[in-house]
């Protein structure tokens, strides 16, 4: 460890002189942009360590625990064997969005009891200083943040109590907020013996209470005060707490605007991408700003272009009844619920084209697949703290499968919202490895899943659902446009302008899409950009409040599920004898190389979907593919038959 003057490599392995002042934002030799990649340091030995010091010949501590990576392309050091205290970074790295991942280590004494653990995607901005701690900007936040920032808390306390270390939501110096997310600095070990309860969290958000919005006080006091009560269960404060959250999001209106566009990039002979909406084609379509969608298509005989396109449009006819089912509730639909049904929805997408594969004979690399990113945004109607009746909650759901991305970038910040199905997500997930050391395999980047490669019951969903509660916008974009970092080191470029109306959003489109093909130049290109605006604008009171009128019922394709005792017999020994249960560790996809799936299989899957899915889907897949749909119901038991969707 020695004091040395201040300096920053460049990635470039081609660079004649890498070495450049920090400070500097391109290299000098070969202006390549120049990384800057500021690192937690945790354990107390690295609390000693003065500033200016290099450590290990290449980490320069800038302030107390914060250390530059001033070779940031060359892999940092790993151990051989993963100790136990990085487990829950690795098992939680599905969390990225609140989370640190571990970077590397400084080993210290031959038992490892001194070893600096250096952890990155930690509250840090780009110049190296921390973001505000939540008790610091608790009581400037608007109602709906503060609300917003406490359901946070509450989606990572089951999963970080799973692996002992919910403790760490417990300290309010280490929850860190960049804009409307609550971030964590670092998950520190423990050695009570008992773990923490919602008793523990109703004393560390007391703090929080006194200082609460006049406008949401009473309800949230009610709600913190029977976190104290031990008979009080999780999901019945998280209930309370979203009822809260709808009603101060509601306050404020959303609106959004919506381009969208495509490219063949330059070296590349034909697009397999699709993306939805496409503006100049449905741009009277009010159904344009509530679902956004990427499709990046994979490999087969017919080209990706068929997968990914079979993907939009079976979507937005689920999505469609949906978000019209959903107008028509008297009640609001819980989160958990709208979950369920958007990933009936991805599973339905995905045996479409799994069977259009089946139907044709495909195998191996002749199989079609594709990458979805998909966003959307769920009108619900509120009556607000002001009594007042709003028509938007500004829920946004997000659901990705493979490596097509959504980002939120603001004025100050881009942040990455969605985690790639690749090959490294998978090491890190199941704790065989660092990031950065999977990020030597030469599968690397390789994804481990896409829609329609393998049955639903393969699928491994996530949906997330965020609130929209400042203006920002909403990118979603395929691999060509993200890979090489391009949209982390771009978006300041456009975000600025676009949110201050000096570019359209759709100039941005032709922007991202033109500079993709200069830096990357790869692959295909799709880009679906939502702006979206919050504004005080909107709300006309009402007097009194009175119930929500109850819409017109739509015409929804609905299936009689309720079957002679022994007919459900039958088909759920069927379903057993199936083995259905997808493989703990599927091959990656480089390209589709599944065998083609037994018909019995696929009819397994298909019959899942008949008595456990939903009616809209397939009503999809019989408008989409009605020849593969019909054979598949011939194939039921003949008890069975009878719940297929009748045909035109």
């Amino acid at each position: 460890m020695i004091s040395t003057t201040q300096i920053i490599y460049c990635l470039n392995p081609n660079c004649d002189y890498p070495i450049n002042p920090v400070g500097e934002s391109v290299c000098a030799s070969c202006q390549t942009p120049l990384v800057y990649r500021y690192l937690w340091a945790t354990g107390s030995l690295a609390t000693e360590i003065p500033l200016e010091t290099k450590v290990a010949d290449r980490y320069e501590v800038i302030a107390p625990q914060i250390w530059l990576d001033t070779q940031p392309g060359i892999p940092p050091a790993a151990p051989e064997e993963l100790p136990p205290i990085v487990i829950p970074y690795l098992r939680l790295y599905a969390e990225r969005s609140h989370l640190p991942h571990v970077y590397g280590f400084v080993p210290g004494g031959e038992a490892g009891i001194d070893d600096i653990w250096l952890l990155e995607n930690v509250p840090i901005d780009n110049q190296g200083n921390l973001y505000p701690a939540i008790t610091e900007m608790w009581e400037q936040a608007t109602a709906t943040r503060q609300v917003y920032w406490l359901w946070q808390i509450l989606q990572l306390w089951t999963p970080l109590l799973k692996l002992g270390v919910a403790h760490n939501l417990l300290r309010l110096d280490n929850l860190r907020v960049q804009g409307w997310c609550v971030r964590l600095l670092e998950l520190q070990p423990t050695t009570a013996t008992e773990p923490p309860n919602l008793q523990d969290l109703y004393y560390a958000w007391q703090p929080l209470l006194v200082c609460a919005k006049s406008s949401i006080t009473p309800e949230l006091e009610n709600i913190i005060q029977q976190m104290a009560n031990s008979q009080v269960e999780l999901a019945t404060i998280t209930t309370q707490l979203n009822t809260l959250l709808l009603a101060a999001a509601g306050e404020l209106p959303l609106t959004i605007e919506v381009a969208g566009g495509t490219d063949t990039g330059p070296a590349r002979t034909q697009n397999e991408d699709t993306y939805y909406p496409n503006t100049a084609n449905e741009a009277d379509d009010s159904f344009v700003s509530h679902l956004a969608i990427v499709c990046d298509g994979i490999g087969g005989h017919q080209g990706g272009e068929v997968a990914s396109q079979l993907a939009v449009q079976s979507l937005k006819l689920q999505i469609r009844a949906l978000l019209a089912e959903v107008a028509a509730q008297p009640e609001v639909v819980p989160p958990n619920l709208l979950q369920e049904q958007l990933e009936a929805s991805l599973r339905v997408a995905n045996n479409l084209i799994n069977s259009r594969n089946d139907e044709q004979n495909c195998q191996g690399i002749a199989r079609m697949a594709t990458t979805l990113v998909m966003a959307v945004q769920v009108p619900q109607r509120v009556f607000t703290h002001s009594r007042q009746q709003s028509n938007n909650a500004h829920e946004l759901y997000l659901a990705n499968i493979g490596d097509s991305r959504a980002y939120w970038i603001t004025r100050n910040y881009c942040q990455q919202l969605t985690v790639d199905d690749d090959v490294i997500t998978r090491e890190v997930r199941l704790a065989r490895s660092l990031y950065h050391q999977a990020l030597q395999r030469p599968d690397a980047n390789s994804l481990t899943q896409a829609l329609g490669i393998r049955d639903a019951e393969s699928l491994r969903l996530v949906i997330k659902r965020f609130i929209i509660d400042e203006d920002g916008i909403l990118l979603l974009c395929s691999d060509g446009l993200s890979d090489n970092n391009l949209v982390e080191n771009s978006w300041q470029d456009y975000a600025v302008p676009v949110l201050t109306g000096q570019m359209t959003i759709a100039e941005a489109v032709d922007y991202l899409i033109n500079l993709a093909n200069e830096k990357n130049g790869h692959d295909n290109t799709s880009v679906v950009l939502n702006l979206c605006r919050v504004s005080k604008e909107y709300l006309v009171p009402i007097t009194p409040p009175q119930p929500l009128v109850k819409l017109p019922e739509p015409e929804p394709v609905t299936l009689d599920t309720t079957l002679e005792e022994s007919t459900l017999a039958e088909s759920s020994q069927a379903l057993l004898d199936l083995e259905l249960t997808p493989e703990p560790n599927p091959a990656p996809i480089k390209k589709p190389t599944r065998r083609r799936k037994k018909p019995l299989l696929l009819l397994g899957g298909f019959l899942v979907l008949l008595l456990g899915g939903t009616g809209l889907g397939l009503f999809a897949w019989a408008q989409l593919s009605p020849q593969t749909f019909t054979k598949m119901c011939q194939k039921l038991p003949p008890g069975i038959q009878q719940y297929c969707p009748p045909q035109q």
